[in-house]
């Protein structure tokens, strides 16, 4: 390898299999609330909350699954067969979402869930480890950056192949696309096995480490036995089975990470204390990070004005990039007041003559002549700004922190992170604007607002997301690397949950300006926890990477 390379030859073919991978995830994403609640065009017509719930449950479960699939390859499996068995699964999943049958939906779901537990920890880890050579070390946060930037190629370009698919052939084609990109990302990852094959290197049971069946025994079989009961519970307590369940599956491991913590080595003990602090701040972080499948696809597909003007309309729908609205009464499905499927006894959708539910808050001045055909843009597109932005600015902040490296100003990553919270916190205030602006949805947003919402909260995503796997490689004990990247996907994962908890709510709030101030404040109160402890944060984070 040529001594002036910057970073390893690894970098490229986990750029690729992450990119590919992330293709898949994000495309269902940016499609699985609109397909459940799909009325009109072949989706499941299930009610919004409902929707929102199973999502919510289903981008949890994606990250809580890292916790078990990195135990299983620090301890037995490796790194490089876990990806492998990941990738496969989830491509697996991606392609059962295309059977049109609701249990096998569900199952593949599931499968998602269990593939990214293997897939998802274990590249991560990876990456860092070619990292830990003395040339590229100091050069780890600039490399997760670039690889975040791969993860994000891919969210951004899967949109366009949705909307492509599901206007040209159906929803099961934009699934099946999915699953081939998922592939696409496994052969890429074996054909660069070369490059980081010395890097996987398993972590044996040391004195005092609690043995594997142990935790499946004391973790894993109360995690089952605890979810079971909070599905079983009545009442709901927290909103709904599944979060009752998931909310009570959490409980055990915790404990274990709490326990972790207690019988560490003294060497130990602080790095791992911040780490979990660093865990819990960021929770607030995905809470709100993640309504951009939920309450945000809300925003964009009711609440945002979405008319392509006349010169990008055909080029668009050419592309089967962009539906049609025409401005005649007819048989529609109808939606109440809160752009809710209205349903009957049967829980069957209702319809009734009008007109579509698009031009339900249309500004009079703005609306189409009557007979008049518009092109309105396909609401997932707006799911490829984030990573539109992030694709824009990672290079620009990469250069920025390089450029304070040089005259040894730059922050440390527990700096980056609390910055990442704040600048995030202020996202929300966007969003209280276009609801001012469209007089709380009477009218049609400008798509701008949600622009801006998404510009501003990925400058915080660039300060949080990727140095929180930065600072897990870097501060973890060099043993319980893959265990702690599971705790920030658990982290990750009670975030996500919260998510979907957070939009369910939606429906409640007759003003939104109240749900968008109520966000700011969850990234506020964590920003402000965070600030209080970088003095001693920063102190371990010396200590223990020098």
């Amino acid at each position: 390898m040529p001594s002036n390379q910057k970073h390893p030859a690894a970098l490229p073919f986990l750029f690729f299999s992450e990119m590919w991978e992330r293709f898949g995830f994000y495309l269902l994403l940016a499609i699985l609330q609109l397909y459940l609640t799909d009325a009109e065009t072949g989706g499941w017509a299930m009610d919004r909350s409902k929707a929102v719930d199973i999502f919510g449950t289903f981008i949890a479960f994606v990250y809580l699954t890292p916790f078990v699939g990195g135990l299983l390859a620090d301890r037995k499996l490796g790194y490089v067969r876990s990806v492998i068995i990941g990738g496969i699964c989830m491509g697996i999943g991606y392609m059962g979402l295309a059977v049109q049958n609701l249990t096998v939906f569900y199952l593949s779901l599931a499968l998602i869930c269990v593939g990214n537990g293997f897939f998802k920890p274990n590249i991560s880890t990876l990456l860092g480890n070619v990292y830990n050579d003395e040339k590229y070390r100091a050069r780890k946060d600039t490399g997760y950056n670039i690889f975040y930037m791969g993860i994000n190629i891919g969210a951004f370009i899967c949109t366009f192949f949705a909307a492509y698919l599901r206007n040209s052939i159906h929803w099961g084609a934009a699934f099946m696309a999915a699953g081939i990109g998922m592939f696409l990302g496994v052969v890429i990852f074996i054909v660069g096995l070369k490059h980081y094959r010395h890097a996987d290197v398993r972590k044996p049971e040391q004195p005092g480490d609690m043995p594997l069946g142990s935790i499946f025994a004391q973790v894993f079989l109360p995690v089952l036995v605890a979810g079971y009961i909070g599905w079983l519970i009545p009442g709901d307590i927290f909103g709904s089975d599944s979060t009752d369940a998931f909310i009570f599956a959490c409980l055990p491991i915790i404990y274990f990470f709490t326990n972790l913590l207690r019988k560490a080595s003294a060497g130990d003990k602080q790095p791992v204390k911040a780490l979990l602090a660093i865990f819990a701040v960021s929770v607030m972080f995905w809470a709100v990070f993640k309504q951009n499948g939920t309450a945000l696809t809300t925003w964009a597909q009711f609440y945002t004005d979405r008319e392509l003007p006349a010169a990008i309309e055909g080029p668009a729908r050419g592309l089967y990039l962009a539906g049609t609205v025409t401005n005649k009464t007819d048989t529609v499905v109808a939606y109440d007041e809160e752009f809710r499927v209205i349903k009957d006894a049967q829980g069957e959708p209702v319809t009734e003559i009008g007109k579509p539910v698009y031009l339900k808050n249309v500004a009079p001045e703005k609306m189409p002549p009557e007979g008049a055909t518009i092109g309105v843009v396909n609401t997932e597109l707006f799911q490829s700004v984030n990573p539109f932005f992030v694709i824009v600015l990672t290079p620009l902040i990469v250069a920025f922190f390089a450029m304070l490296r040089r005259r040894n100003r730059e922050p440390s990553t527990p700096t980056k992170i609390a910055w990442g919270l704040l600048i995030s916190s202020l996202s929300t205030f966007m969003m209280v604007g276009a609801v001012v602006y469209c007089n709380n949805g009477a009218e049609k947003a400008s798509l701008w607002w949600l622009f801006g919402c998404y510009g501003v909260i990925t400058v915080g995503e660039l300060l949080l997301s990727p140095m929180g796997l930065s600072l897990v490689s870097k501060l973890s004990p060099p043993r319980l690397t893959s265990l702690m990247m599971g705790g920030w996907f658990l982290a990750t994962s009670i975030g996500n949950k919260l998510s979907g908890i957070l939009a369910s709510m939606w429906d409640t709030y007759d003003n939104k300006v109240n749900y968008f101030l109520v966000n700011f404040l969850l990234l506020g109160f964590a920003a402000g926890l965070i600030f209080v402890m970088l003095k001693w944060l920063n102190r371990i984070f010396r200590e223990h990477t020098t």
